[in-house]
Formats: structure tokens, C-alpha cells, sequence
């Protein structure tokens, strides 16, 4: 696994993975017209590094997450047989070694000690000095529209920040939280703080008194699978640096900070400091986002910038966001197949999951599971819709054990075949992500759970005999199999 942007990028390029580009392009549309395009290519196209950047002296990375095996080698599982399910196999087989077991005796239990000593080097490292502060900017020295930042879409508010790192901590408990919050760039030395209502930045900025400081780092870079970890639905009690250590298989070291007591990855290529006043809101955005329309307008607080640190000669992350697919349709398919051995401790009947890019991420899941007793379905609907981040679905669709979530034209297949619409869809209310613009109040909305999958006596109330799927026999399928070629075809 490369242990910075840098590396990463000559990983990218000796597999044929990155395009430079080296004519003059402008931040401003021009940028991000190339990389719709581009992420819009099948297989999501590759790479982009923007060498000069019109007005900028920094170049600009994008796209770099942006196809299936790009996104496993930010993760370092390029080369397992499994790729990103690689990542998973390792969650399940933690999850399996940490379970208590009933009567577990004193010899097992020191057993469980190297476990115990595998997490510990996954924990983050302090050290003294960092590349990411090569070169301090403070006073008047700060310019934030010095900085590479695109404005994407021409009704957004601004130029907006999109694949920096916020790094908080709650003040009450403690805990850091480093999620991927876009930061509209207001002059200088302000930036709009979009923290949204479920978020844990928003929880963090809770913690302080309405005229209190709390401090903020936003980091770009180092570690190529940090960028995945801040948008990972991760438990409460586990940090996203933390995670990025446990994909690495060592602790990440990290750095304080020049002008508050955070710290950040020491490899990052630059680093905003500064603080916000939960008090002090201003109006940010509309901004086009991963919905495929703009999000409104709307109040949150501002980041007020204490300090820039940098590399000597950094390069700038960013992403497209926009109408699916984009680069972000590979770092939800990550976490569709990493978190999947998560949502089947909660339930185990659960065979597979598929999160469609076309529903960005929280409007669709198909989950793929083993029925054992009457309303199974129903249950399982109900669990998801009070699960983490998962809870914001508006559309859950359950098939079969043996049916592949994935495969969508099958899928519709066994939605618009075995479904009676009064029958097997149900409807409830709950939490919707902010995004969302067809519920009429603000995230707040209905929800619906369909059914798919064969209704069978006695899971079922069914009255009719429910009719058998239409199947060849497996000795005429093998005979066809060894024979095809003799067919002439």
C-alpha cells in the first residue's frame, strides 16, 4: 500500500491508470467538465492530473478513486484474489476472533492477546515533525483563493473545497472524527463549514457554547485510503484515522497542528487550521451534488482559518460531485462490500447487498437474504431502516437467497414478478438524508419496502401454489457445456 499521495500516483501511472493533463485547463467549469466526462467512461475512466491549472501554481488531482482497481489499490488489495471483498474477509474474521464465547476460559482468553496487540499497531502515531509543514502560512500571509478550488457547476454558490479532510473532536467525550465535508471558500480567510444535521462534525460542533471556539483541521492527501476511511459509516467508538490503520496494518502518524491542538496526517500534502463558532452562521451553497441536482442554499457555520500548511510543492485533491456515475460511485461500492460482514452481525439471514450508484448511496438497497418464518422480509426492512448511516434508505427491495443484488436486470425481474403491490410493499416514515428534495418536509420522509421474493408456504400466507422457476437440467446444461463448440458457435 503506498503510504502517500505521492507514491500513489506513481502507482497509478506504471499501471496505466493516470492521464496527465498538460495543457492550461481552468478551475472554474472547464475542470470539471473534463472530469464528468471522463468518470462517465466505462470502467470510470482514469486518473487526471491537472499540471497547470489556469491562475494556480498547484496541480490538481481528480478521478484518482474513480474506477474499481483504483480503489483497491488506495486500499492495498489490488493484488488479492478477492479485491475490495478482501477487506471484508478480514472484518469478518475480526468480528469472528473477538466474539466472546460462552464458558471461555482463562488460557483462551490469552489467547485472544495477539488480537489484542494487532489492534494496538493499528492505533495512530504522534510525531514531532511532518512533511505537511514544510512551509507555514499564518497572518496575512493566508489566501485561501490562492488555492486550485473548482467551482464545478454554474449555479454553485462558489468555489467549493470537496475532498478535503475535516478533522474534529467532541468535546464532551473526546472522540475525533475526520469526515469529508465540502467547504465553500468564501475570501481569504473564511470557508463555509457544511456539517449537515446527522453528520458526526455536526454532533462535535454541538459540544461547544454558541460563543465558543472549536477547533478544526481540514487535510488533504497522505494516505490514499484516509480519503475512503472519512466516508466510511463507521460505529461511534471507532475513528476513521484509526480505521485507515487497520486497512494499512499500521498506525498512521499524525502531526499537531500549528495553531490548535489537533493533529492530521503528517503525509498530508496541505492542511487548513482554523476554528468555527457554533454561533456564527452564513449562507452556503447551492451546490451540484451527488443527487444530480443542487442542493439548496441554506445556514451553517463558518470555518475561520488560523493557518495553511503545506509540502513544498503540493499537489490538490478534488472531486466532481454530480449526477452518478462519478468518482464516488467507487467509494460507495467500497463500502457496500466492506461493511457488508457489519450489517450481517445485526442480521445474519443477510446473504448480499447491493447499493446502486444511480441511487445515490441512501435512495435504493437490495439486500439478498434466507427467509425462516412469516414477515422475515418485513423484519429485515425494519432492522435496516434503524441501522447507522443505512437508516436514510428510502427504498429497500429483498430477494432471494440465490438471487444476485447486483444484477439489476434480474432484480426487476423478481420485482415486477412476484409482487402483489398492496400486499408486499410497506410503507413507514423516518429520517432522510438532508439531500433529499421530494419529501415535502425537511429530512423527514416516507419510506417503502418491497417484497421480491418467492411467496412459499409456511413463510408465507399465500393461498395459491406458488409456480416454480423456469430451469433446465443440470446433466442437459453440463452436456450443452462440453458440447458448445461442436454447435458451431
Amino acid at each position: 500500500m503506498a503510504h502517500d499521495l505521492r507514491a500513489f500516483l506513481k502507482q497509478l501511472e506504471s499501471a496505466g491508470e493516470l492521464h496527465r493533463v498538460k495543457v492550461e485547463v481552468d478551475p472554474h467549469l472547464e475542470m470539471g467538465a473534463i472530469a464528468d466526462r471522463v468518470s462517465k467512461e466505462p470502467g470510470g475512466g482514469k486518473a487526471l492530473l491537472f499540471e497547470h491549472v489556469k491562475g494556480h501554481r498547484m496541480p490538481v488531482l481528480m478521478n484518482a478513486y474513480g474506477s474499481k482497481r483504483r480503489m483497491a489499490m488506495a486500499l492495498g488489495v489490488e493484488q488479492e484474489a478477492r479485491g475490495i471483498d478482501a477487506v471484508a474477509d478480514r472484518i469478518e474474521g475480526l468480528i469472528k476472533e473477538a466474539m466472546p464465547k460462552p464458558g471461555l476460559g482463562f488460557f483462551d482468553k490469552l489467547a485472544k492477546l495477539p488480537m489484542l496487540a494487532e489492534v494496538g499497531n493499528w492505533m495512530p502515531k504522534t510525531v514531532k515533525k511532518g512533511a505537511c509543514q514544510e512551509v507555514v502560512l499564518t497572518g496575512d500571509q493566508i489566501k485561501l483563493t490562492e488555492l486550485p478550488v473548482l467551482t464545478t457547476w454554474p449555479e454553485d454558490g462558489g468555489p467549493f473545497i470537496t475532498l478535503g479532510m475535516s478533522h474534529t473532536r467532541n468535546a464532551e467525550t473526546g472522540h475525533r472524527n475526520m469526515g469529508l465535508y465540502r467547504l465553500q471558500v468564501y475570501d481569504d480567510t473564511t470557508l463555509g463549514f457544511h456539517t449537515q444535521l446527522h453528520h458526526d462534525g455536526a454532533r462535535n460542533r454541538h459540544g461547544y457554547g454558541k460563543d465558543e471556539k472549536m477547533p478544526v483541521a481540514v487535510s488533504f492527501g497522505g494516505d490514499p485510503n484516509l480519503t475512503y476511511c472519512a466516508t466510511a459509516p463507521l460505529p461511534p467508538f471507532i475513528s476513521e484515522v484509526m480505521f485507515a490503520g487497520f486497512l494499512r496494518g499500521s498506525g498512521i502518524e499524525m502531526v499537531k497542528c500549528v495553531t490548535n491542538d489537533l493533529e492530521v496526517p503528517a503525509d498530508s500534502e496541505l492542511v487548513i487550521e482554523g476554528y468555527v463558532n457554533p454561533g456564527e452562521l452564513r449562507r452556503e451553497g447551492p451546490f451540484g451534488d451527488h443527487t444530480g441536482y443542487y442542493s439548496l442554499a441554506d445556514d451553517y457555520p463558518v470555518l475561520h482559518v488560523t493557518a495553511i500548511t503545506m509540502k513544498k510543492e503540493p499537489i490538490f485533491p478534488a472531486t466532481i460531485v454530480g449526477r452518478p456515475p462519478q468518482e464516488d460511485e467507487w467509494l460507495g461500492y467500497a463500502t457496500e462490500r466492506i461493511f457488508l460482514p457489519l450489517l450481517r452481525m445485526v442480521l445474519p439471514e443477510v446473504r448480499d447487498m447491493h447499493l446502486p450508484a444511480a441511487g445515490a448511496f441512501h435512495n435504493l438497497v437490495i439486500v439478498s437474504m434466507r427467509k425462516e418464518y412469516p414477515g422475515h422480509a418485513q423484519k429485515v426492512m425494519s432492522a435496516i431502516w434503524g441501522t447507522g448511516q443505512i437508516m436514510f434508505t428510502k427504498c429497500v427491495v429483498v430477494v432471494d437467497e440465490d438471487i444476485d443484488p447486483h444484477d439489476l436486470r434480474e432484480v426487476l425481474f423478481r420485482i415486477t414478478s412476484n409482487v402483489d403491490p398492496r400486499r408486499d410493499m410497506l410503507f413507514t416514515d423516518g429520517p432522510l438524508d438532508v439531500l433529499d428534495h421530494a419529501s415535502d418536509r425537511f429530512a423527514f420522509g416516507s419510506k417503502v419496502g418491497i417484497d421480491a421474493t418467492r411467496k412459499n408456504k409456511p413463510f408465507d400466507d399465500y393461498k395459491r401454489e406458488w409456480p416454480r422457476d423456469l430451469t433446465f437440467p443440470d446433466e442437459v446444461l453440463g452436456r450443452i457445456e462440453r458440447r458448445w463448440k461442436e454447435y458451431g458457435f
